[in-house]
């Protein structure tokens, strides 16, 4: 944490708040795109995408998951965020990215037992319906770690198919809904691995796919 805190100290000297770039910030933000994605700590939305401050507008949560827009009633953090994303930013893009080795979706690929993580299993029953088609069948391998170095193939097809349902609810939004509908909008979906840096991103034909530069 001593760490943290004297890199935190001294940012004020390590930036330059005189340029133009950061004079710009105090004025407004004007981010290209809202980037979903996982809270894990491995996964660094501006680190991803080289973006710099202002570029992008961040929402995370445990399993980049997308609640259905009515889910809380009157207020959620994540139907706040989007509906200001477009509303008022005017973003254009919107990208739900999952990663491997993702805790979360481990939690389900497994089976692991939440008795003692209710709100973490009462999180997860958002996700959990759409992606039993691919979870039956696996309980034996719940003592798996599912952050281990070697990604299963399991836990991928599951945290692939988690992407593709976070965007199908995005666009029940009736924001999202609007927007794309007036060709105001686009979706992306990316997997993201942690231990070899590749995106692979969602194409046309629902499969995802590394494009390298």
């Amino acid at each position: 944490m001593k760490a943290l805190l004297d890199r935190a100290r001294s940012f004020r000297r390590r930036v330059d708040f005189e340029s133009d770039e950061y004079r710009k910030l105090a004025v407004g933000q004007f981010p290209e795109a809202l980037f979903i994605t996982c809270s894990d700590s491995r996964v660094i939305p501006a680190l991803i995408t080289g973006a710099r401050p202002g570029e992008i507008f961040e929402l995370r949560n445990a399993g980049n998951i997308v609640p259905p827009h009515d889910a809380y009633g009157t207020a959620s953090g994540e139907a706040a965020t989007i509906e200001y994303a477009l509303e008022v930013l005017g973003v254009q893009e919107i990208v739900v990215c999952g990663h491997s080795h993702c805790g979360a979706m481990g939690a389900l690929t497994y089976g692991a037992d939440l008795s003692g993580l209710p709100r973490v299993d009462a999180w997860l029953d958002y996700a959990r319906p759409a992606l039993e088609p691919v979870l039956g069948g696996r309980g034996g391998d719940s003592g798996r770690d599912a952050t281990s170095s070697s990604e299963d193939p399991a836990l991928t097809e599951v945290v692939q198919l988690n992407i593709r349902n976070q965007l199908a609810v995005l666009r029940d939004y009736p924001v999202a809904r609007q927007q794309l509908d007036a060709g105001r909008l686009r979706l992306h979906g990316w997997y993201y691995e942690i231990d070899t840096g590749k995106v692979h991103e969602l194409d046309a034909d629902g499969d995802f796919q590394v494009h390298d530069s």
